[in-house]
């Protein structure tokens, strides 16, 4: 079997020594002695900081590098590889990000033309890779890791100019991410998965053998599940403070309760034996934390939260069970982890959402904290960078962000789809999708379970429980 990882030891050493050069001449620390200023000698503020984010930022952290990653193993042939290169592109871009975000936020504001880092900095590389995390899911399976690591260090560069597009240029509100981080990544892995072609090559079935679950890996993916919906709070608050980050926490965590009592319920009304669905358990439980994510921090109100919660769970199992087979039927749209269903759909859902709310914000609800909400509605009087904007003019670029992330998302996918479609990356034949065979050492007791499985129309069956364990899951028929 051709090794499909040549090149890989390379391709990551050399990514590292050029982010090695990068920080060394672009990067210093926050609160460097060396460079004193008003931020290193306010001791108050350094502790507060640290110790105000740092908690939060271990949740986030716990989210991308745990939840992320145990959500992915699922696939019964493709453990090692969901949590193993999730680790391996998550670690690789915290890095990279640190340096895009710093080029297009920091670098003009920083002592001697270099990028300060500090907590902050650290929150927001790992919110920008939980975006490429979510493109993973979309590929995953079907994809060789040197590919995975060209694809990561593209798309972070492409999120971290939209995101500065979208926050910097268009002053619009996304403080839980859903539109930059959700909306963006979702679309960008569906365009790459559209570009490398992984839903003709699989054809019009539902699913290959390789590509089902078993008991087993059922379970290890619902602690991934677990330790997102626990943590979703601090993800959609991370990078707010006082009230706001108040109100995020408050609803986010209503919206996900409602989520998840909503995707049970509508799992059993949908599924084929009026039983729960451990995919539709798995993931759309959790697409009430997307679908609240852009007005988090605005005055939606609990029962307004609870409501997203509702219609997040509905729409993300109706993806799941109706929309997603649609699509790699009439256009062979391939989405491994339902991407489009947890973090694309609510995504969307989440930015009309924002521009709605945004649309309805007044002095009334807000009192004077609305400039603070939305600076780009203040003057002279309240925020000193305030542009007069009135409610219905934010609400027009919040929408306006939701269909430039769309946009770029898909269209930057395809592009990256295509760069590393070319065969010197070893592109991935159907046969060999959603094997771990290929790229790591096996233990013995998986040697067999590797080997090619003969069609089970063929087996004599000698017993009646083989039987029943063959036939107990359809979907790995």
């Amino acid at each position: 079997m051709e090794n499909k990882q040549v090149g890989l030891g390379i391709a990551l050493m050399l990514a590292e020594v050029i982010i090695i050069i990068l920080m060394a001449t672009t990067v210093q620390y926050e609160y460097d002695p060396a460079h004193p200023g008003p931020a290193h000698t306010d001791v108050t503020k350094k502790k507060s900081d640290f110790h105000e984010k740092h908690p939060v930022f271990q949740d986030v952290h716990v989210m991308v590098f745990i939840g992320f990653g145990f959500l992915m193993t699922f696939l019964k042939r493709y453990g090692f590889s969901a949590i193993g290169f999730n680790l391996l592109i998550a670690a690789l871009n915290v890095q990279w990000s640190i340096l895009c975000s710093g080029f297009f936020h920091h670098g003009g504001d920083s002592d001697h033309g270099r990028i300060k880092i500090g907590i902050q900095n650290l929150l927001s590389a790992d919110l920008a890779t939980a975006a490429l995390l979510i493109s993973y899911g979309a590929v995953l399976g079907k994809t060789t890791p040197l590919q995975l690591v060209i694809m990561g260090l593209i798309e972070t560069a492409m999120f971290t100019a939209n995101e500065h597009l979208g926050l910097e240029v268009l002053k619009v509100r996304d403080s839980g991410g859903s539109i930059f981080v959700h909306a963006f990544g979702a679309y960008f892995g569906l365009g790459v998965s559209l570009a490398l072609g992984h839903g003709r090559a699989i054809g019009h079935a539902a699913r290959l053998e390789k590509e089902g679950s078993s008991y087993t890996s059922d379970t290890f993916a619902m602690i991934g599940t677990v330790f997102l919906w626990l943590f979703w709070p601090s993800f959609n608050s991370a990078l707010i403070d006082g009230e706001l980050q108040h109100r995020a926490i408050i609803n986010t965590y209503l919206s996900l309760t409602a989520c998840c009592v909503t995707a049970f319920a509508a799992s059993s009304l949908v599924s084929h034996e009026k039983k729960f669905d451990m995919v539709h358990i798995q993931n759309a439980t959790l697409a009430g934390g997307v679908a609240i994510g852009t007005a988090c921090d605005m005055m939606i109100y609990p029962y307004g939260a609870l409501l997203v919660g509702v219609i997040a769970g509905t729409l993300s199992v109706i993806g799941y069970h109706y929309i997603q087979p649609f699509l790699l039927k009439t256009i062979t749209l391939h989405d491994t982890c339902g991407v489009h269903n947890l973090h694309g759909m609510p995504g969307v859902l989440a930015g009309i959402i924002g521009a709605i709310l945004a649309g309805m914000a007044t002095e009334t609800q807000y009192g004077s904290s609305l400039y603070e909400q939305f600076p780009a509605r203040g003057n002279s009087s309240h925020v000193d960078d305030g542009m007069g904007r009135t409610a219905g003019g934010q609400a027009g670029y919040q929408l306006l962000a939701v269909a430039i992330t769309l946009g770029i998302g898909l269209i930057g996918g395809v592009l990256t789809g295509l760069i590393i479609k070319i065969p010197a990356l070893n592109k991935l034949t159907k046969e060999e999708y959603f094997d771990d065979s290929l790229f790591w050492e096996m233990p013995p007791d998986m040697e067999v379970r590797h080997q090619p499985e003969p069609n089970k129309r063929e087996v004599e069956v000698k017993t009646v429980e083989a039987f029943v364990y063959d036939n107990s899951r359809p979907d790995t028929a």
